[in-house]
């Protein structure tokens, strides 16, 4: 049976066929005929407007990275779509299931050089760029199949950013569809059986096997758990790879005594992560064997070639590799006491990290173990990467190599629209957090009442200290003049606090995250240390011992 629709009902069907049920945007010219339809599906499609096409992106990116569900935003071309890009390339560097929908002039006047409104030169190229997949839709017709490919291509192999750009008269315009699905087709390398034994006997005859983690292993977090304890391994984990084995766990620790473990390992196996750290900073030790569990079998061997190496999602390799394993496998002696004791030498070495790690303490005391913790491009932000207990996958959501400064807010506002049901935490410095604080009017609009802490310093300070002491004190363009805060909070109608201990901090977030609206919690601070060698102490001590 076949309907007649626009391009932009058909468009907004597939979506709802498909299983997406919210998109983040902002109407205009050249996508009315899309929100017509939204329109017209009434309770079917959640839409959340958003004051800006950048804030718009980075929900679409935290409602991804929060639930693993694809982010959908639908922007107008030009300035509008521009607007994204800082998110989208952030999408692209976190390996991120997001859909760009971006309008386009009409179809007879691409390429003219008219000057129309919102044109600009070469779109899609822009698109493809950033993306892992774009294509222009020629007419409504092709609506159905391109949207199932840029789909299929989005959780193909390594997840990433796809885009579509419709005309706006492919919007406007009727054809008949088939009332279908069209099915996904999503590839996956096959898995390497010759690969797998191979991996099971290298880890079996280690004697001091390490694990390290990123982000494409957070839903293989059961798996990984009994490798780690069938081996009796250390499990490091990057900044996106926090919480697939809780903190709780004797056995994982975060990249701060990485070297140690690195250069004391035989054999390592890295799961779902480009290992950038270790291999250009620790680099990898004449002794140490590689093994490598990625999706993506072109990565593998851009710093240096591995031992072996298993294409595959992360979760099959694993399930495949752990019975193998099982048969070959020695009895191992409990590192538990010795992991804890490395856990008790860290603490004690990060306790002269302040103000920070009390603030780091007072969040975590506060936030619930399946809290959502959005960090950010400041002070608090980086150190958190090292310092903050993660209990649960996708719980910790970080900015990866794209470094974002003021993704955090609108990001951690995806994150609540997929989970309103959670705590979600939003911290920032006051540099960063003027980038998108036009988006309390969202948050405020649509409820979405996650809690931000602003730490005031008054600076960029992270490039104000570097300024200082790097550059022999040419300090320039760094020193900021800010809002009140909190005035600025109520302004909007979210609730606006100002603590100036971790202890006070502590007692607002325990409140806030009750609340019935937005809550934003600015904490004055002086400059804070530099969070470099600090969050790193193994690596200074490991130096220092070889000189």
């Amino acid at each position: 049976m076949k309907t007649t629709k626009t391009g932009g009902e058909a468009l907004l069907q597939g979506l709802l066929s498909y299983g997406i049920d919210t998109i983040f945007g902002l109407p205009g010219v050249q996508n009315d005929h899309f929100y017509n339809a939204v329109y017209d599906a009434g309770d079917s499609i959640r839409h959340i407007h958003a004051r800006h096409e950048q804030g718009a992106a980075y929900m679409a990116l935290g409602f991804a990275q929060a639930s693993g569900k694809t982010g959908v935003y639908v922007v107008v071309p030009g300035p509008g779509f521009l607007n994204t890009t800082a998110a989208l390339s952030t999408a692209y560097a976190l390996n991120a299931p997001v859909l760009c929908l971006t309008g386009q002039i009409h179809s007879d006047q691409l390429g003219r050089g008219y000057g129309m409104l919102h044109e600009i030169p070469d779109q899609l190229g822009i698109l493809r760029s950033l993306t892992k997949w774009a294509r222009r839709v020629e007419s409504p017709a092709e609506l159905p199949g391109l949207l199932a490919m840029a789909l299929s291509e989005m959780q193909s192999d390594r997840p990433r950013p796809v885009g579509l750009e419709v005309p706006m008269d492919v919007l406007a315009a009727k054809a008949e569809f088939d009332d279908f699905t069209i099915p996904l087709n999503i590839r996956r390398p096959a898995l390497d059986n010759c690969a797998i034994d191979e991996a099971s006997r290298l880890l079996a005859k280690a004697s001091n096997p390490i694990i390290l983690l990123g982000g494409g292993a957070k839903h293989a977090g059961d798996e990984i758990r009994a490798l780690a304890e069938a081996l009796q391994a250390p499990v490091l984990a990057s900044g996106s790879g926090r919480g697939i084995l809780s903190d709780r766990h004797p056995l994982s620790h975060t990249f701060g005594p990485g070297i140690r473990l690195w250069e004391q390992a035989d054999v390592a196996i890295a799961i779902g992560t480009r290992l950038t750290k270790p291999l250009i900073e620790w680099k990898n030790p004449d002794h140490l064997k590689l093994i490598r569990v990625d999706i993506a079998p072109q990565d593998m061997s851009v710093l240096t070639p591995a031992a072996v190496t298993i294409a595959a999602d992360c979760k099959e390799a694993l399930q495949a590799l752990l019975p193998i394993l099982a048969q070959h496998n020695p009895s191992r002696p409990s590192r538990t006491a010795e992991m804890l004791e490395l856990h008790q030498e860290m603490e004690e070495l990060y306790e002269q990290f302040q103000p920070q790690l009390d603030f780091i303490r007072a969040i975590r005391d506060a936030l619930p173990d399946d809290g959502i913790f959005v960090e950010e491009i400041t002070q608090v932000g980086y150190t958190s990467r090292v310092l903050l207990p993660v209990y649960q996958p996708r719980t910790f959501i970080a900015s990866g190599y794209q470094g974002s400064l003021g993704w955090g807010f609108p990001t951690a506002l995806g994150a609540k629209v997929a989970f309103p049901d959670k705590a979600v935490i939003s911290i920032t410095g006051d540099g960063g957090f003027l980038f998108c604080a036009n988006e309390l009017a969202t948050a405020v609009q649509y409820g979405i009442n996650t809690v931000t802490v602003v730490f005031n310093d008054g600076a960029f300070g992270n490039v104000r200290r570097m300024q200082k002491e790097l550059y022999d004190g040419r300090i320039i363009s760094t020193d900021l003049v800010n809002p009140d805060f909190v005035a600025l909070a109520e302004s909007y109608g979210a609730a606006g606090l100002r603590v100036h201990s971790a202890d006070s901090l502590r007692d607002a977030l325990t409140e806030s995250f009750e609340a019935d609206v937005p809550v934003l919690i600015e904490v004055p601070v002086g400059e804070m240390p530099g969070p470099w060698r600090r969050m790193y102490p193994a690596e200074v001590l490991f130096q220092k011992s070889d000189n």
